[in-house]
């Protein structure tokens, strides 16, 4: 998908998929016109992320640290991994690793898997939304990010419950593509196909999985879309019964 990338403060707002993968997939707008994506650098990114409530507020200081130290601020770089507890020979080998990639060019390539990423999961849950075959090429390029994700992760138990777990210390700048493509597979595998649709509003195209008791949600949120959609009908009825503009 060719889009426009342009800078957006994130708010609140932005955030009506009902899961973290789905507002990933909105951080592009307008998709049935002229797309816009949100994404314009990986400081934004961390910005989105934070907004999200998913990520650890010390886990995005570290990689915003690493976004901003050179190829070789191997110093900046132990700093962020000292407050994670990143110690002893098996830390020192992963700081150094990660020191190489570290930087503003690594950051905007790690910007670009997460882009990637979505696009890929777009065109796949889009596809299930609609009842279509889903596209070879984005379930392979789904797998892929997965795969990828799967090799940084490290087997947990939390509250008794196994899972597969990413960190700063072993993911670096992909930390938050690597989570979203972990979760992402658990979403498909999953996904309320009833409940999940994509907004009819203009410039719209938003994805988002109906919550409500009732099932009936049609758009994406009810003071965008909702309201414009109604205020258009408004004013077509009124100019169908000749009391309005013309």
């Amino acid at each position: 998908m060719a889009a426009t990338i342009t800078p957006h403060t994130f708010r609140p707002r932005d955030l009506v998929g009902g899961h973290l993968v789905i507002d990933l997939l909105n951080t592009v707008t307008a998709r049935d016109a002229e797309p816009l994506d949100w994404l314009d650098g990986y400081p934004r990114l961390l910005e989105w992320a934070a907004l999200t409530g998913h990520f650890a507020p010390e886990d995005l200081a570290a990689l915003g640290r690493l976004a901003e130290s050179g190829p070789t601020g191997s110093s900046a770089t132990s700093g962020a991994f000292a407050a994670s507890g990143a110690s002893g020979a098996s830390g020192d080998s992963v700081i150094s690793g990660l020191a190489s990639a570290s930087g503003p060019a690594a950051a905007e390539q790690a910007l670009a898997r997460v882009r990637e990423l979505r696009e890929a999961l777009h065109d796949l849950i889009a596809a299930l939304v609609h009842g279509e075959a889903a596209p070879e090429e984005a379930v392979e390029r789904v797998e892929g990010h997965w795969k990828s994700a799967a090799a940084a992760a490290r087997l947990t138990v939390r509250e008794g419950t196994p899972g597969l777990r990413v960190t700063v210390e072993t993911s670096g700048l992909d930390r938050l593509h690597d989570e979203i493509a972990l979760q992402a597979l658990d979403l498909v595998r999953a996904l309320p196909r009833e409940r999940t649709r994509v907004c009819p509003g203009q410039r719209c195209g938003w994805l988002f999985i109906d919550g409500s008791r009732a099932g009936r949600r049609r758009w994406c949120d009810m003071g965008t879309c909702g309201n414009a959609a109604k205020g258009r009908t408004h004013y077509q009825r009124k100019r169908a019964a000749g009391t309005g503009p013309t």
